[in-house]
């Protein structure tokens, strides 16, 4: 089945309360929330908003940035959503790429090796730390000492860790450590400090899955394959509702269609690209914007039956 996750964040208590609810009813399996500081909303403060709410929808941070995020305060916010909700709290991680969320914690963005290395390290301190271990670590990268959740825990045991990203590197931590491989298709970040180039070609898609699949090497069960989706469009003309993101990203039009980082087409076609990316890449997960949730909610019973 394909399982579909709302990433949004709140504007206004009543409508970010009203859009979890929605997201729920209609059967999605998550709301999410980016994790930008001083850039958008706290994630975890949002989704404790909406666990109070909802009954079941899964509630995780999508994702969080490990360059700037500690270990200890992360497992605390995650552990504390995990108590608040009665067990539906997951864990988004990625190495970050918004060099103006490093200088506002007062240091410069690293390279991308030292990213990933942090993020490793930050993950792995993260997942001892909810599992109720002590944790010490003094690298370059990080430095925590005796770190423990002494009085608060996760109800879980576990605490779904999705890993998102196009990093080689951390593609292959994550096939071998993560519940969920979010798949993002970013390359290079380009000068404003948001946006990417785009790695959505079937080749390089094939690459990233060919490193999850390497790391997962050994694994009883592979991690699930989620795709961060950019746009959703139900129309009666996809070629055109495609052609300027085609343009915007370099792809041809039948190559954007044929990504899983877009959702274009007639409710027949779309379910049918599901399909498709299940076949062709194993994907099974997505995640949308909340701009997409009256369009995608009617399909959701067909798209759950997707085998």
């Amino acid at each position: 089945m394909a399982i579909f996750s709302v990433q949004s964040g709140p504007t206004d208590a009543a409508s970010w309360s009203d859009l979890a609810r929605r997201v729920e009813a209609a059967g999605f399996d998550a709301l999410l929330a980016a994790d930008h500081p001083g850039h958008g909303p706290s994630p975890f403060v949002a989704l404790a908003a909406a666990a109070a709410v909802t009954s079941t929808l899964g509630l995780g941070s999508y994702v969080s940035n490990a360059g700037v995020r500690e270990p200890i305060l992360l497992a605390t916010d995650v552990a504390t959503l995990d108590v608040v909700s009665g067990g539906r709290a997951r864990l988004g991680l990625g190495a970050g790429h918004t060099p103006a969320e490093w200088r506002a914690v007062g240091r410069e963005r690293p390279d991308v090796a030292a990213r990933v290395r942090r993020c490793v390290a930050v993950a792995e301190a993260v997942r001892d730390l909810l599992a109720g271990n002590e944790v010490t670590v003094d690298t370059p990268e990080l430095a925590a000492y005796a770190a423990r959740l002494t009085e608060l825990r996760p109800v879980r045991d576990r605490v779904p860790l999705t890993m998102g990203t196009a990093n080689s590197t951390l593609l292959r931590w994550a096939g071998a450590h993560a519940d969920v491989v979010g798949l993002t298709g970013f390359g290079r970040t380009l000068a404003d400090g948001h946006a990417h180039d785009v790695r959505w070609r079937a080749d390089q898609i094939e690459a990233q899955l060919a490193h999850v699949a390497a790391g997962a090497a050994g694994r009883d069960a592979p991690p699930a394959l989620e795709s961060l989706v950019q746009q959703v469009t139900v129309t009666d003309d996809a070629e055109a509702a495609a052609a300027p993101i085609a343009a915007d990203t370099g792809l041809t039009v039948a190559d954007l269609l044929a990504t899983p980082f877009v959702l274009i087409g007639t409710a027949d076609e779309i379910v049918a690209a599901v399909a498709e990316h299940r076949r062709r890449w194993g994907i099974t997960r997505y995640v949308v914007r909340a701009g997409a949730v009256d369009a995608l909610a009617p399909l959701l019973p067909r798209l759950a039956a997707v085998a």
